[in-house]
């Protein structure tokens, strides 16, 4: 019998999760179907109802859903919980649990696929929104020398460090008060580049030798790419990877078992 899967969000035309799912199963020979559903603004929990109601195995769930998706989950797992967001929905003794995948795809994106090692990196994170609430947790976790926080608004920066602090060495602050700090690795986790734009950072504080990360993705360099080449950058990485990490992380757990991603990506990135 074929499992039925989908991906939830509004808009939800452009996602490529179908694609990445559809290579996922074929690559390790699970029956499975998997959609996309626009979800409606005023009535997601009704949606998510009717889908798992109809025999649905496994719901993602992106923009603009993913706190709603935490707060309408019966239980949570623990990065779901530090994320204060789901984007992963399952069936379980009880009801729905809610997980979040975008912090270990993130980690898996940077570790496994291009080798950088966040053990004892100054790493700076840009954004103080939903994507950076979802992988501040696992980039804890990997042990940096220190994250910074950084947000146009420095009380939101300085309220979520606050927040996570018991996990690892984090401070928050404003973008302006990034001068004179050095970073190996600088994760963009805002929506600027929706509107062709970087955060405002000072030019000189990626390290030599540094990298610098979108956490958006596009078939042309994003502005945040283009950034990171022009000021030195060893390697200015897009989420591309990143997104196909956190559906393998997915995947496995609805599926039990973990896809190959580096065929994947690089089928993306050809397409």
């Amino acid at each position: 019998m074929t499992d039925l899967y989908a991906v939830i969000g509004n808009p939800i035309e452009h996602s490529k999760s179908p694609l990445i799912h559809a290579a996922f199963a074929r690559q390790t020979g699970q029956d499975i179907r998997y959609e996309r559903i626009l979800g409606d603004l005023e009535g997601f929990e009704d949606d998510v109802a009717r889908f798992f109601a109809a025999g649905g195995a496994g719901l993602n769930v992106t923009v603009p859903f993913k706190v709603r998706a935490h707060h309408l989950a019966d239980s949570l797992s623990q990065r779901a919980c530090d994320a204060g967001a789901v984007n992963t929905l399952l069936p379980a003794a009880g009801g729905l649990l809610g997980d979040n995948t975008d912090g270990v795809g993130l980690v898996r994106d940077l570790g496994c696929n291009h080798l950088f090692s966040l053990s004892g990196a100054r790493i700076l994170l840009l954004g103080a929104g939903g994507a950076v609430h979802g992988v501040l947790g696992p980039l804890l976790a990997a042990q940096p020398q220190r994250l910074v926080i950084a947000n146009r608004t420095a009380s939101k920066a300085l309220e979520l460090a606050k927040d996570m602090a018991s996990s690892g060495p984090v401070l928050g602050c404003g973008l302006d008060q990034l001068s004179g700090r050095r970073f190996d690795l600088i994760i963009n986790g805002t929506a600027a580049g929706l509107e062709a734009k970087v955060p405002e950072i000072p030019d000189d504080c990626l390290a030599e030798g540094g990298c610098t990360y979108d956490m958006l993705y596009s078939s042309e360099p994003t502005p945040f790419v283009t950034w990171g080449r022009a000021h030195g950058a060893a390697r200015a990485l897009d989420g591309l990877g990143m997104l196909v990490e956190q559906a393998a992380e997915s995947f496995r757990l609805w599926r039990g078992v973990r896809p190959d991603t580096a065929s994947v990506i690089e089928a993306l990135r050809t397409a």
